[in-house]
């Protein structure tokens, strides 16, 4: 599938970058990296190892390396030693001296990125920051965490990456995009959502070390509440691709009229 270049210069093939938080040798991180190639040329540019539920954070106190790794099929191959959004700034400021690319893409992800898992995600947050770049990007992740159709997500990721390098997105908007495990006559199409309000509900489970000091082990299960179909984990759960635009705006602007009513200059005794 062939794709304009995105700013209109004859000759010259979309340049993507490719990222995750499951980290360089992820087999989602392959899968996707060569269907995008389809579209351009790629670059990959992941943690050296797994970073899931990591969120936003970035590397400030310790120096960040940068190493080169073979991969079949995409001659530009790094990892870092940090986080997803790590990645994302280091290889857009550093890695890529031609400037930045086109497209960021993070993924594929096993196990689904949906409702109040984003906040958690390292591989939204990984699109997120390449948003903030001002690099047009989005997350793509696969609902299972057991036999992974890689391929089935991967195909999603071709089409959606083929839509945005043609249409581009508005700024400060990325895409959250969750793919079911089926495959791709067994989906039943795509679902423009919101994020929803499933969430886990944790159980830290208490242990002894070999001394018989506790530590702690966050566990839990995921409890879906959503019962509206435009949310991203119940249109998921239905066997719809979930896409969702997300804002960097994180502002409640719904209740700012209620807030604006407060007092917020007195004074309490």
């Amino acid at each position: 599938m062939g794709v304009p270049d995105p700013a209109g210069r004859p000759g010259r093939a979309p340049r993507i970058l490719v990222t995750n938080d499951d980290g360089v040798e992820s087999p989602g991180l392959h899968a996707l990296a060569r269907a995008l190639a389809e579209l351009g040329e790629v670059t990959v540019c992941a943690p050296e190892a797994e970073q899931s539920a990591v969120g936003h954070s970035i590397t400030t106190r310790v120096p960040l390396r940068l190493k080169r790794v073979a991969l079949e099929g995409i001659d530009r191959t790094y990892c870092v030693n940090g986080t997803p959004a790590d990645s994302v700034k280091l290889a857009i400021g550093r890695l890529l001296t031609d400037g930045p690319p086109d497209l960021v893409v993070s993924g594929i992800n096993l196990g689904p990125n949906t409702a109040t898992n984003v906040i958690y995600s390292g591989t939204v947050s990984a699109a997120t920051e390449a948003c903030i770049m001002g690099v047009p990007s989005f997350a793509i992740s696969l609902a299972t965490f057991v036999d992974p159709l890689w391929s089935t997500a991967a195909a999603v990721a071709e089409r959606v990456a083929g839509a945005v390098l043609e249409r581009g997105l508005p700024p400060r908007v990325l895409l959250n995009v969750n793919v079911p495990n089926r495959p791709p006559d067994r989906v039943r199409g795509v679902r423009l959502t919101r994020q929803g309000d499933s969430s886990f509900v944790d159980a830290l489970e208490e242990r002894r070390d070999p001394r018989g000091e506790p530590y702690y082990w966050l566990a839990g299960e995921y409890r879906m509440t959503d019962t509206d179909p435009t949310t991203d984990a119940l249109a998921l759960q239905e066997g719809w691709v979930s896409v969702t635009p997300l804002s960097l705006d994180l502002t409640a602007h719904h209740v700012l009229a209620e807030f604006s009513r407060w007092d917020w200059d007195a004074r309490h005794p």
